[in-house]
């Protein structure tokens, strides 16, 4: 064992569960004033539950033995015999430490689908579909990805989560707000992000979380760590800057939440390859992602018409899909020997393949079982909240809560 690696890792694992508080007040500052506190509360209760989940048998059925590749065995339920174990997949840090930082990530993964349905969906659904989802979707997606299972044996590669968290997270939101429908007066509404600064502080607290879920995917306080952590900072500077480009062509003008949402993309797209790739290629990845997202969040959705509220898809499953396959185009093993085979930039495709692959795995694994999910939870509990409590808002309605008791404004 390593006293600075685990020091390390376990910085990294605080970092990583800050960020669930950051991705609450992005998603509170860009909703609507009536539903600030659902917005915030959607992050907020996945600490609870997907901490406790993963302790009773999260974990285990992410990085027990390989059950037929998709799943792992309930080896360490309640995590008995986690703290005595060995660490097979970091052997310079305890199991547990190793347990405590993929827990961080269970806890955000489901907190992001969040974004799509805000201001409709019942809040008792919401917490029965996280449960399930986590159950059907994540852990089998994690183990498959990490814990050694199907696309792990496939020779694909996901450094810190774009299958495993964004990809899962960005194409469960897209149908679940597809089953949800759209907001009363969608057509005709005028939607306006209500409190920047709030957006603005979100999304710091998610950069400076954000060099943990990368970094810390080494491991180990070592070189490959600080590749990351370069990688991580050159792709959300440069994504920022693209969408500012798009701002001013679109609008004319940049602005604060154009500039928040960048580097939020730019810190997606390059999470599957920010071990893999060299770091002229995170330039290339940070600045391409930008357009490609605004595309779908400015014209793809309007032009099907489905209401991802917050833009959960729009960032987050487009930008960990287009991720994935730059990973499959720059990654080498110049950089991490860990990779199969070098990207097609480097003249091989077999890596390319893969990803593709699992990619598709994962987006086929998103889609069956958020509709599983969702129709069971709907045999228990309505998925969408009553016409007057939406007109209300989330917050009164679902929590009794408002975000501003004194406020005597005229907007909702």
């Amino acid at each position: 064992m390593n006293a600075a690696d685990t020091g390390f890792v376990l910085l990294c694992a605080a970092f990583v569960l800050f960020m669930t508080p950051g991705l609450a007040f992005f998603y509170g500052g860009l909703g609507r004033r009536k539903n600030v506190v659902n917005n915030i509360m959607t992050s907020f209760f996945c600490i609870g539950v997907a901490i406790v989940m993963w302790f009773v048998l999260g974990f285990s059925l992410s990085f027990g033995t390989d059950v037929a590749g998709v799943i792992g065995s309930m080896q360490y339920p309640f995590m008995i015999g986690v703290e005595d174990a060995t660490n097979g997949y970091a052997p310079s840090i305890p199991l547990m430490v190793y347990a405590l930082f993929q827990m961080m990530f269970a806890v955000i993964t489901p907190a992001l689908i969040a974004g799509a349905i805000a201001g409709r969906m019942n809040f008792k659904a919401l917490f029965l579909f996280v449960v399930l989802w986590t159950l059907v979707v994540y852990y089998p997606v994690a183990h498959m990805v990490w814990g050694g299972g199907l696309l792990a044996q496939m020779g694909s590669v996901d450094f810190a989560g774009g299958n495993v968290v964004h990809i899962t997270s960005g194409v469960s939101a897209l149908v679940l707000c597809l089953l949800l429908g759209r907001r009363q007066g969608y057509d005709e509404a005028s939607y306006r992000v209500h409190n920047i600064p709030l957006v603005a502080i979100g999304v710091a607290l998610l950069l400076f979380g954000w060099f943990g879920f990368n970094a810390g995917s080494a491991l180990a306080a070592n070189e490959l760590a600080g590749h990351a952590f370069a990688t991580t900072a050159v792709s959300s500077a440069t994504a920022e800057l693209s969408w500012l480009l798009m701002d001013v062509l679109h609008d004319g003008k940049p602005t604060l939440v154009g500039a928040s949402t960048g580097l939020v993309i730019g810190l997606v797209a390059i999470t599957p390859g920010c071990g893999f790739v060299p770091l002229w290629a995170a330039l290339v990845i940070g600045f391409l992602a930008s357009p490609l997202c605004f595309f779908a969040v400015s014209r793809i959705k309007k032009h099907f018409g489905y209401d991802d509220a917050l833009d959960a898809f729009g960032c987050h499953g487009i930008g960990g899909i287009f991720g994935g396959v730059m990973t499959g185009v720059f990654a080498t093993s110049q950089v991490n020997p860990a990779v199969r085979w070098d990207g097609l930039a480097f003249g091989q495709w077999e890596l390319f393949a893969a990803q593709a692959a699992s990619i598709l795995i994962t987006i086929a694994i998103a889609v069956a079982g958020t509709l599983v999910v969702a129709k069971v939870v709907s045999l228990v509990v309505p998925l969408r909240v009553s016409e007057r409590d939406e007109r209300v808002g989330l917050d009164i309605s679902q929590h009794g809560e408002r975000a501003y008791p004194s406020f005597n404004g005229l907007d909702d």
